[in-house]
């Protein structure tokens, strides 16, 4: 069987200038860090470390070698493996020995791999990645040069595909992973040179992706769902105030002003509705992107209180923002986190506004690890009973529906703070007590 021409690899000569040159070129064109390589080299070397490390370990139970010379000496070992590259490696990360026409061929197809505007992966007959392009690195940062694909892409189907496609056909199938965010990709495996003997069994990955149509699509459904099920009674109210106008109350001047009042209500409540439900389907449709402009949360919280300080006025509640002197900034989107600040204190006056003052607090830091800024708001109001506290995010869930639609609420203001403060990589926490009020924090990072 011939050897094919793929090899994984650093592609670097050992002690050369220029090869050193092209190993940061191809690094810098393909996202791979010096810590990528590094692994690379160890996975290739693998079974040698670890019949290295049973001859020491055998050495070491023979009380032949001291235990601490034992580890240095197989610590040396390990570093140098990592440190040092193959000497069979090329400046083009094909076998020794290759023509300069295989040669130019495996740099062709890795420009092309590299030109391509979706990830790409070429992997060869044991299934080892020899090459991946920007794009497949930024998608999926755990995949690793040199290293077999199943170690790091998970997916029992894509294996399924790769066997399948080495017979020769191409193979189309469907991604779906949940981990860190819900994304859904079409791969096709293609072999790279059917009918090559010095290429067979070399494959390309492509993947494109198709979350957008994925969630435009769970967005449509939604949508019709949500939207009918709570359009239902204000359009019946609505159908119901028309006829009596239209028929009993058609003469009677203060019956017709009181009914017109109420259709009012009922239209204004359905505005209402559909601006929330398109404003929660814009933010899922950008769920899987991280927003990444900075955002200065202390003029940010000032500028929402200071909109919404007449609702309190007419609520008898106080608004307090303590916020530090200096700037607070983290990395997000000013409008949707302003939305969510001003779902929070628009709740908190609404239903926390038994307990006069409302507190805003901003602190730089949020006591966990990993974050960078906690917003808290914290109403001193009747509170929430310990059972409804984990569902209040769920779409249209209402601790009380008749209280909160005479408050003119949709029921989707929570669903949208926690799909932004999702969007933004942040945590969202809430805690309530009855008659001891309700916090609810914020975290995000920079």
């Amino acid at each position: 069987m011939n050897t094919p021409v793929w090899q994984a690899g650093v592609n670097r000569p050992v002690g050369s200038k220029e090869g050193s040159m092209a190993e940061e070129a191809q690094r810098s064109a393909t996202g791979i860090t010096w810590l990528d390589t590094v692994r690379a080299r160890l996975y290739g070397r693998l079974l040698m470390l670890l019949a290295m490390g049973l001859v020491f370990m055998t050495l070491a139970g023979l009380n032949l070698i001291d235990p601490w010379l034992d580890i240095l000496a197989y610590a040396v070992i390990v570093a140098i493996a990592a440190v040092v590259p193959e000497t069979s490696e090329s400046a083009s990360g094909v076998a020794p020995g290759a023509s300069t026409t295989e040669l130019a061929f495996a740099d062709a197809v890795r420009h092309f791999a590299d030109a391509l505007p979706d990830p790409s992966i070429v992997i060869d007959r044991r299934s080892v990645i020899v090459h991946l392009n920007g794009h497949a690195a930024r998608h999926f940062p755990g995949v690793v040069a040199g290293s077999p694909i199943a170690f790091s892409m998970r997916f029992p189907q894509l294996l399924a595909a790769i066997e399948a496609a080495r017979l020769g056909a191409s193979q189309t199938i469907e991604l779906h992973q949940t981990v860190p965010t819900e994304t859904w990709y079409k791969a096709t495996v293609a072999p790279l040179a059917a009918g090559d003997p010095l290429n067979d069994g070399v494959l390309v990955i492509t993947l494109q992706s198709q979350t957008e149509e994925k969630r435009l699509e769970m967005l449509r459904t939604d949508f019709i769902a949500n939207a009918s099920h709570e359009l239902r009674t204000p359009l019946t109210s609505l159908v119901g105030f028309i006829d009596t106008l239209l028929g009993p109350a058609a003469n009677d001047k203060e019956a017709r002003e009181r009914f017109l009042g109420l259709m009012r209500g009922q239209a204004a409540r359905m505005a209402k509705l559909i601006e929330d439900l398109l404003s929660l389907s814009r933010i899922e449709m950008r769920q899987h992107m991280r927003p990444t402009a900075p955002v200065e949360l202390g003029a940010l919280l000032r500028e929402v209180a200071e909109g919404l300080n007449k609702l309190a006025e007419d609520t008898d509640t106080k608004l307090r923002v303590q916020a530090p002197d200096e700037p607070v900034t983290v990395s997000g989107d000013r409008d949707e986190l302003y939305e969510v600040f001003e779902n929070l204190i628009d709740n908190a006056i609404k239903y926390g506004a038994d307990g006069d003052t409302i507190d805003i607090t901003l602190s730089p830091d949020a006591g966990r690890r990993g974050f960078d800024a906690i917003v808290s708001v914290v109403d001193h109001g009747v509170g929430v009973a310990a059972e409804h506290v984990p569902r209040l995010t769920e779409r249209f869930y209402r601790v009380d529906a008749d209280t909160s639609r005479k408050k003119k609420g949709t029921g989707l203001g929570l669903a949208i703070v926690k799909h932004i403060v999702t969007r933004h990589h942040g945590v969202l926490t809430i805690k309530s007590q009855p008659g001891q009020g309700t916090r609810v924090d914020v975290l995000l990072r920079k």
